[in-house]
């Protein structure tokens, strides 16, 4: 947040001080004195604006790229502004200790989560291309073979530049420097259009294919043409005067092919500038070979592999045709003696369904008819949805974790994006148990929570102290089976070892642990938001995990009620591996085993490494687990709100997760294949100790 005497969204008096705070790469956060200059834009269709500062206390000269008020209310605006934020810390860390961190703007510092969000960058080394009229054929060469390098660079860490330009390209009379980072798109990625002819490539103005290092390659000729001859090129083909130019003709004839598949690489390209240039590029890779934390989770796995079935032992099922009533959490069955329907007036109506002689209308009426609870007459009167005993066992759902992991802003996103049709993909469709109890939800906690409201903390219900029935939803698979799912959310501290927690546990099918990352993970990223919160770091893992795990029946080495860990507000992790990766990975059309594996381990990893075995109890205890990322709200709350509304990042996830493993959701390869998975062809070491050493967690790292 930029604090200044100056009304926000207008330009500070450059001779009146102001205070910056702002994260710094390492994580650590940083207030100082500065002084801010006059405000425009690099690019007028850009909303970012920029201008120069200095910071005071060090006399460090600066640009600070700002989002105003209005522009920051346009989540497209703040998802550049994380764009570029996330391209110039993963372009800090792997270059920052290398001779070519000066190829890319230096980041200082940022601030995200606020009404008015900015990045700030070191002072740009050199001018913009375009503003350079008189260049030797010598440093045409040098500025070509730098910025084919910086586009090599880019595709060894999965990037490509989407918006090189005579803009972006910066030259100081004898180096090069790339900006433009807000266009950063992960090769591999669906093209969206982007970019202005003739600098993007054909395929990317129209947004057709895959993004691929090709794209850049087109753009990058295309201002080498530019900055040789005065003039742009055409937009669709290579120019018609290239033999004219040696240089360009020897090297760039192909990058202007009109098809990416076509053009050479950045590397090809860089080696026709310089033979040999490419191959000399030594940027450190991210270290092979053996990985403690991947080993422990292998190991883990084997473990749970070789454990024998669990024994059965008393039965714990409810008897046929009995439920688990959501509100007294007594165990109830259909009784034709006791629904009712509602009348005119939405008052109960006592309802006999053999006077209604017509099949099809008797079957209508009772799709809204519920039943009178009788199952604890001490509790208050409740009544029950009858289609939500006429199905079947309903699958039970519940949420647990401290009150601050988060877990009601993730619960009502998990469910809004179920009646969205965020289940469709994979093969299943969603409607309402009761019509006016989910309107009620989505009226009073999915509205306010999209529009940036921010929703209170789980609360018991009833003086019950623990569990509240949060939605029921019915769920058809494409076979035509119908299964009730009961959401639950347990209230974290409220959580008491009684004999009706035992009961209600007995009956859950599916837990979802949340984990708090300002709780678990010590980082210096979060020391910021755990201050925000009045926080510590606890060692110890979260109570409520234990209290849940220590009641659930154990008839074997292991649990085998489902489950899912979630690391909650990932968000505050945005930009830290590996869950930038995980966050930025767009929903599969199919359920993929070997991905959702493959975020488990790294999570897993995260959690070994930073949190210690103590938070990874769930995984453990549980024979069928999973470990996922997630943020309800894409970013943090200001003031009591979300500056822009909340954006759920992969919300669904865990909850597919768990659909699949009571055969809701087809797995390939079997259920097996999703939780526990194969033996990997390498021989897993077992973890020497309970935390492991302090290295960079693998497995996932890009």
């Amino acid at each position: 947040m930029t604090r200044s005497s100056t009304s926000p969204g207008t330009g500070p008096d450059p001779a009146r001080g102001n205070t910056l705070a702002f994260t710094v790469p390492s994580g650590r956060r940083r207030v100082a004195p500065a002084r801010l200059g006059p405000e425009g834009r690099r690019d007028p269709l850009l909303p970012q604006q920029i201008r120069n500062g200095i910071l005071d206390d060090e006399g460090l000269p600066f640009v600070q790229v700002r989002l105003s008020a209005a522009d920051a209310a346009n989540p497209a605006s703040r998802a550049l502004l994380d764009t570029e934020a996330g391209t110039a810390l993963r372009l800090h860390r792997a270059l920052a200790d290398t001779e070519y961190a000066s190829l890319f703007p230096t980041i200082l510092g940022y601030e995200l989560d606020t009404a008015e969000p900015f990045l700030l960058y070191a002072a740009p080394r050199g001018v913009p291309t375009a503003r350079t009229h008189v260049m030797s054929a010598t440093d045409q060469r040098v500025l070509a073979r730098e910025l084919l390098l910086a586009l090599c660079l880019l595709d060894g860490q999965g990037l490509v530049l989407r918006g090189v330009s005579p803009a972006t390209v910066l030259w100081d009379g004898a180096s090069v420097q790339l900006w433009g980072l807000e266009s950063a798109a992960p090769a591999g990625r669906p093209r969206t259009p982007w970019g202005r002819a003739p600098y993007s490539s054909p395929e990317q103005r129209r947004g057709h294919g895959l993004v691929e290092a090709r794209d850049s390659v087109w753009s990058a000729a295309q201002v080498l043409y530019q900055l040789v001859t005065g003039r742009p090129g055409p937009d669709d083909r290579a120019p018609g005067d290239l033999a004219e130019h040696r240089v360009l003709a020897e090297t760039l004839r192909g990058a202007f092919a009109p098809l990416a598949a076509d053009r050479p690489a950045p590397a090809r390209l860089l080696d026709l500038l310089a033979p040999g240039a490419a191959g000399r590029v030594a940027v450190p890779a991210p270290v092979e070979g053996p990985n403690p934390q991947r080993e422990a989770f292998e190991h883990a796995l084997r473990l749970k592999r070789e454990a024998p079935p669990a024994d059965p032992g008393p039965a714990a099922e409810r008897g046929a045709g009995e439920v688990l009533c959501p509100y007294c959490l007594e165990t109830i069955r259909l009784d034709l003696g006791a629904l009712f329907v509602t009348d005119s007036r939405m008052q109960y109506q006592a309802f006999d369904p053999a006077e209604i002689t017509n099949p099809l209308r008797r079957q209508d009426v009772m799709r809204g008819a519920v039943q009178k609870c009788a199952g604890d007459p001490d509790f208050p009167d409740h009544f029950i949805p009858v289609p939500y005993l006429t199905y079947g066992r309903p699958l039970t759902v519940a949420m647990v974790g401290q009150s601050s992991a988060g877990k009601s802003h993730l619960l009502t996103q998990m469910i809004a994006e179920i009646t969205d049709g965020g289940l469709e993909p994979y093969g299943l469709t969603a409607q309402s148990v009761n019509p006016e109890q989910h309107a009620r939800f989505v009226r009073e906690r999915v509205q306010p929570l999209r529009n940036g409201q921010v929703l209170g903390h789980t609360g018991s219900v009833a003086g019950r102290g623990y569990a509240r029935f949060a939605e029921s939803l019915l769920l058809t698979d494409a076979r035509g089976r119908v299964r009730p799912v009961a959401f639950f959310d347990l209230g974290g501290e409220d959580l008491v070892r009684t004999d009706s927690t035992l009961r209600f546990l007995l009956g859950v099918d599916a837990l979802v642990f949340v984990v708090d990352p300002a709780l678990a993970l010590p980082l210096p990223h979060l020391d910021h938001a755990r201050e925000r919160w009045g926080l510590e770091v606890n060692r110890d893992g979260d109570l409520a995990f234990g209290t849940v795990l220590d009641r659930l029946p154990k008839n074997g080495p292991y649990l085998d009620v489902a489950a899912a860990m979630v690391l909650g507000k990932a968000d505050l992790l945005r930009f830290e591996a590996p869950v930038d990766r995980w966050l930025a990975e767009p929903r599969r059309a199919a359920l993929d085993p070997e991905r959702m594996r493959e975020e488990s381990r790294d999570v897993y990893g995260l959690l070994r490494q930073h949190a210690g075995q103590a938070w990874l109890r769930p995984f453990d205890t549980v024979r069928r687990c999973t470990l996922h990322v997630a943020s309800a709200t894409g970013g943090q709350e200001e003031h009591g709100r979300y500056p822009t509304g909340s954006k759920p990042r992969r919300v669904l996830e865990p909850l597919v997760s768990l659909l699949a493993m009571h055969g809701l959701i087809d797995v390939p390869g079997g259920v097996e294949a999703l939780t526990v998975g194969a033996e990997p062809a390498w021989e897993s070491v077992p973890p020497t100790d309970a935390h492991g050493p302090a290295e960079t967690v693998g497995g996932g790292a890009e």
